[in-house]
């Protein structure tokens, strides 16, 4: 594998950016999360605005979750069988009937079960691209500069999540509508279309010619049971996720705990993300994280701790200020999770083991979602709304930081791993590295 480049040599945070074929992946990818945040934003506004029931809101989420859960394994296969860049272009070109579906439905208001069965399809479309998307972005960058297209990669998503929705609020507001909404998200995924199109690199996999069976969609749970590392870091997010759900109960805190109405929501509500994007942007601009797992650990922990601060704090300035740093500290944790997935995997494997990491972390956001408003409820009380709430999230940031201090003990690997390129890697913890190992060795 390449040497990590020399502690002396000038640090550049924009070298990545150089390399052509990242270039238009960036490019198409961050308009591909332009186009799927506006259609949530649209959708959930055009469902209510016909229906006037949350519980048709509920069902968006359902009916997009079932697809992604049923098919990530065979998807994760696809993308390890298939040419990449194909698998992807077969994602867009559905999520693309999607939108012309959904402009459709919302040109001539089509019967409501319609607008439901294209967001079954939209879940059928990401759960194809999850996996494919993932395992070809090692394709396009060398190792050492992996991490830091990760953390390109996730400030994009991060900015996206203020364009997208701004974008479809206003939109809708000029437009009195969501057709021209849908229309503009169809177009952003057209341009995603054109930007796989462009790229030059090989983006077949090597070395998979497995036919599908039971072994071959499980070979990516068995690889990350083996691979210690792995297992510990997705266990630390899934867990952090799942307990450290302060997100869910934001509107509870914004109205009966803080009492700062619509306004104060819409700014909580973008607290995480704000923080998220000035960690993204510090982490691009900075040599490669030293001790990544280190670095991971303490993060969550930090995650936790800010999660804890925010559920009991009554002042809307504190609260702001943690909601901030769990955005900052998830960050952290995303983007050297997404280079441990990615990098660790062989090349063969990296779509199945991509669709192991969705699974989990996906079904811990929609869980996480539940169980913070199941702890709420079962404490709440009628003389006193802010108890429930209180207990829910303290509780889950405590447990959070408990969940830490386990991995810590059971995983010493991920305490002695280094750089993100490896450089400061335990060998014995590295597939290929180690002589008594007889995994594949990591592309």
């Amino acid at each position: 594998m390449p040497p990590a480049p020399p502690q002396s040599e000038p640090h550049d945070p924009y070298a990545v950016l150089r390399l052509r074929d990242f270039r238009l992946f960036l490019i198409g990818s961050t308009t591909s999360w332009v186009a799927l945040m506006m259609q949530s934003t649209t959708i959930g506004w055009d469902i209510y605005e016909r229906t006037g029931e949350p519980l048709a809101l509920g069902l968006v989420g359902l009916v997009q979750i079932i697809p992604g859960v049923l098919l990530a394994l065979p998807a994760g296969h696809a993308a390890d069988r298939y040419d990449r860049r194909k698998v992807l272009l077969v994602s867009q070109a559905l999520l693309l009937l999607c939108s012309a579906g959904l402009i459709a439905s919302s040109v001539w208001k089509l019967p409501l079960i319609f607008m439901y069965a294209c967001l079954f399809a939209v879940g059928v479309s990401r759960a194809l691209m999850g996996p494919a998307k993932s395992a070809l972005l090692p394709r396009l960058v060398p190792r050492e500069l992996f991490g830091r297209a990760v953390t390109w990669n996730s400030t994009c998503f991060q900015a996206c999540a203020f364009i997208g929705p701004g974008l479809a609020g206003g939109l809708i507001w000029l437009t009195h509508g969501a057709t021209t909404a849908y229309v503009v998200d169809a177009v952003c995924t057209l341009a995603f279309i054109a930007s796989l199109l462009s790229l030059r690199v090989d983006t077949k996999p090597t070395g998979n010619t497995e036919s599908i069976s039971l072994a071959s969609l499980a070979a990516g749970f068995r690889f990350v049971w083996s691979r210690k590392i792995l297992l510990a870091a997705i266990t630390l997010d899934m867990f952090a996720v799942l307990l450290g759900g302060a997100v869910a109960l934001i509107p509870v805190y914004a109205k009966d705990i803080l009492r700062v109405g619509p306004a104060g929501l819409g700014t909580l509500n973008a607290a995480p993300a704000i923080g998220a994007l000035v960690m993204s942007l510090a982490l691009a601009h900075r040599r490669p994280i030293e001790k990544a797992g280190r670095a991971l650990l303490w993060t969550v922990i930090g995650f936790g701790a800010a999660t804890v601060v925010f559920g009991l704090s009554r002042s809307y300035a504190l609260s702001l200020a943690m909601l901030f740093l769990t955005g900052v500290f998830d960050m952290v944790s995303v983007v050297v999770r997404h280079t441990l997935v990615q990098l660790l995997a062989p090349d063969d494997m990296r779509g199945r083991i991509s669709a192991v990491n969705s699974i989990f972390i996906g079904l811990s956001n929609e869980l996480g979602g539940f169980e913070s408003g199941f702890v709420a409820t079962l404490f709440g009380s009628s003389a006193n709304l802010a108890h429930g709430p209180t207990v829910s999230v303290v509780s889950g940031g405590i447990g959070t930081i408990l969940v830490v201090l386990l991995v810590w003990r059971l995983w010493p690997q991920l305490v002695r791993f280094g750089r993100l390129d490896h450089t400061g890697a335990h060998e014995a913890d590295i597939p290929g590295e180690n002589p008594d190992d007889n995994a594949p060795r990591v592309a």
